[in-house]
């Protein structure tokens, strides 16, 4: 071909632009199965994008200062159908394609419009990523909003009808029982580690900073295809996992919920126990918020007294007078078996029998110190409660 000047070039390019254009979308179709399968208007979209994007080629070739609208030029045809639908990765794929048309059509051309091509696709190259960036940016702005709305939906229990949609849009894939974390936030909160320590442990999170607080939900995930079966971790042990990322001090875990709409009641034993676990002084973190119940109670939690209430002392009543009244002359002989079965007028092993079926009937021991402040609390709180208790 004879050299041409660079306004015949031009002039020759654009009588090209609707061949170039025509051809690109023969090849799209023939080289990509992800394009041949889309809807035909999510097609149409992808289109007017590589059609755009020769447009803009011809129109910078003619002025190559015009670089920084290279974005606008060709990713402004249609930019949010562009990222519904198609990666980064098949964004540029399209770019490739479009390129190979174009310098396939123009081979015979001048050095310089061969030189034209190859910068300009790495211009549009370097756009795409840049289009895809900042909608990264601004999505992971409007995910952190979104999870501190329904974080702190869960913390106060104001549910809507809008909180499943909103979970979902999370991208939440936690099913079943779920538990409240709540401690005090890092000086610097290093959230994506957090994520991979629960995912690590089949876990999934929803994190949220309210104040100096750190709030975090957690629910469990099924674990990977083909990957090795293993028992799941309970909470607290998921909890001691997620510790580092907390801050100084005192690390509550509220007691487990059947599902993530309950997780209101796991987050107020867990708020109204790290308000008070500062009471307890060798307290571990983590700490169960349900380890905090007399501390809870004596601070005016009710959650705190109808659990003391319905967890023990009226399982005890229900169950036998007779265990209610030896707990009561234990915790009141200061553990003591001797003193317990002199005042009960019965043999020390009966006491210890007795001691063992309280456990088994209500899951604490009141052998142990921690517990038996526990158990005792229940206990003048349900008599407190019950105009029948002991006098």
């Amino acid at each position: 071909m004879a050299e041409r000047t660079r306004e015949q070039t031009l002039g020759w390019l654009r009588t090209l632009s609707g061949e170039l254009s025509t051809a690109t979308l023969k090849r799209l179709d023939d080289t990509l199965p992800w394009y041949r399968d889309m809807p035909p208007g999510r097609r149409s979209a992808v289109g007017l994008v590589a059609q755009a994007g020769i447009t803009s080629f011809i129109s910078w070739f003619e002025d190559p200062s015009s670089t920084p609208w290279i974005a606008a030029d060709v990713f402004g045809a249609a930019p949010r159908e562009l990222l519904r639908s198609v990666s980064l990765q098949q964004t540029l794929q399209l770019i490739r394609v479009t390129v190979e048309v174009v310098e396939h059509r123009v081979k015979d051309a001048d050095v310089s419009l061969r030189d034209g091509i190859l910068l300009y696709s790495r211009e549009i190259a370097f756009a795409a990523a840049d289009v895809y960036a900042r909608a990264a940016e601004a999505r992971g702005l409007w995910d952190a909003r979104l999870e501190a709305l329904v974080v702190d939906s869960i913390l106060t229990g104001e549910y809507d009808s809008e909180l499943p949609s909103r979970i979902a849009a999370l991208g939440w894939n936690g099913h079943g029982a779920v538990s409240v974390l709540v401690g005090t936030a890092p000086r610097i909160l290093d959230v994506d580690m957090l994520r991979r320590t629960a995912r690590h442990h089949d876990a999934d999170v929803l994190i949220g900073v309210q104040g100096s607080r750190l709030v975090i939900v957690v629910g469990r995930v099924d674990p990977p295809e083909g990957s090795a079966t293993r028992e799941p971790l309970t909470f607290l042990e998921l909890a001691v996992q997620l510790e580092p990322g907390f801050g100084p001090g005192h690390l509550v875990l509220g007691h487990e919920v059947p599902s993530l709409v309950d997780a209101a009641r796991s987050a107020k034993a867990a708020l109204a126990g790290f308000a008070v676990a500062k009471a307890w002084r060798n307290a571990p973190r983590p700490t169960l918020a349900d380890d905090l119940l007399p501390e809870r109670a004596l601070a005016g939690d009710p959650l705190a007294r109808s659990t003391l209430i319905n967890r023990i002392y009226k399982p005890l009543q229900n169950h036998s007078t007779e265990l209610l009244t030896t707990l009561w002359c234990y915790l009141d002989n200061g553990r003591s078996l001797e003193a317990t079965a002199r005042g009960l007028f019965v043999h020390p092993n009966t006491v210890r029998y007795r001691l063992k079926r309280i456990s088994e009937v209500i899951g604490w021991d009141a052998t142990g110190a921690r517990e038996a402040l526990i158990l005792q609390s229940a206990l003048i709180i349900g008599s407190i409660a019950d105009h029948d208790g002991p006098k």
